[in-house]
């Protein structure tokens, strides 16, 4: 009775292990553009703002006395290289206090798990995206497919709409924009140097995602609308130093050379986003003629 006993104890606790290693499986996408992974020197914005990511994949650095923000992580294969970057600069990783994302999608939340369990760090999340975050993306209504695409993440908080994010003097400002993801937001906020401060947009971009017609994407029923909105208030915005969530968006490798020294002026190009929100805007009215 005892041996029958331990055999199916043994066996209950393979079976619920071997349930939470299928819960833990990740399948992010393969063949993703090189510029994704490619590492990218680190370099210092403006104040206390630093790139730290891919050389397409934008992750952000935010420092300050009482510790780091890190908003965005790239892919699964990124954590090693953010982290090298981080240390690159001066800073250490273990000092990142706040893990925020501008989307729940796998190019930016890859290495969101492993750098919250080596770090400690709190996951705060817009909290239309946390659902996704939670299942690794599989919920997500364009990309899951049933699948977890990243490392499941539960967030510590759910952000809202307008939203602050205070530590060590530093203030963000979330902005829920919609419609790339349902959580999609973008933050903005200012950053000081020796000489002046500066006002940060780091921008999501409202890219269209789905190939299907607004009217057939059933999983997000106000879509259109969303993407209406958002597109509407992000031309309403002021600011003087535009990013976002792609390094290609808002052209870096036009704007900064590895090498070159600090000038945060080479990120003043407000017309430069305009015309990217122009071109989204003629995409999306594109779409909604698309009955």
């Amino acid at each position: 009775m005892k041996t029958l006993f331990r055999i199916t104890l043994a066996l209950a606790s393979f079976l619920m292990l071997h349930t939470a290693c299928l819960a833990q499986t990740v399948s992010e996408p393969a063949n993703t553009p090189v510029e994704w992974s490619q590492p990218y020197p680190p370099f210092r914005i403006a104040g206390n703002l630093y790139y730290v990511g891919t050389a397409d994949l934008a992750c952000y650095l935010i420092t300050t006395p009482k510790g780091n923000i890190l908003i965005n992580t790239g892919l699964a294969n990124s954590a090693e290289l953010i982290e090298t970057n981080i240390k690159v600069l001066g800073f250490k990783l273990a000092d990142t206090k706040i893990l925020l994302t501008t989307q729940a999608h796998y190019d930016h939340m890859g290495a969101m798990g492993a750098l919250k369990k080596k770090t400690g760090a709190k996951v705060f999340v817009n909290s239309p995206d946390a659902q996704v975050m939670i299942d690794g993306g599989k919920s997500d209504y364009a990309l899951g497919k049933g699948l977890s695409t990243y490392l499941p993440v539960k967030p510590d908080k759910l952000l809202k709409d307008g939203a602050l994010i205070s530590i060590g003097g530093t203030t963000l400002k979330m902005l829920s924009h919609p419609g790339h993801t349902k959580g999609s937001c973008s933050f903005i906020f200012d950053v000081k140097d020796e000489t002046r401060t500066y006002k940060v947009l780091i921008a999501n971009m409202p890219t269209i995602v789905t190939d299907k017609k607004f009217s057939d994407v059933k999983q997000y029923p106000n879509i259109a609308k969303d993407y209406g909105f958002t597109l509407a208030a992000m031309k309403r915005l002021k600011f003087e130093i535009w990013l976002s969530s792609h390094a290609s968006q808002f052209n870096l490798r036009t704007k900064h050379k590895p090498g070159d020294s600090y000038n945060p002026s080479a990120f003043f190009d407000r017309a430069g986003y305009d015309q990217a929100l122009a071109e989204l805007k003629a995409q999306y009215d594109k779409k909604m003629l698309d009955k």
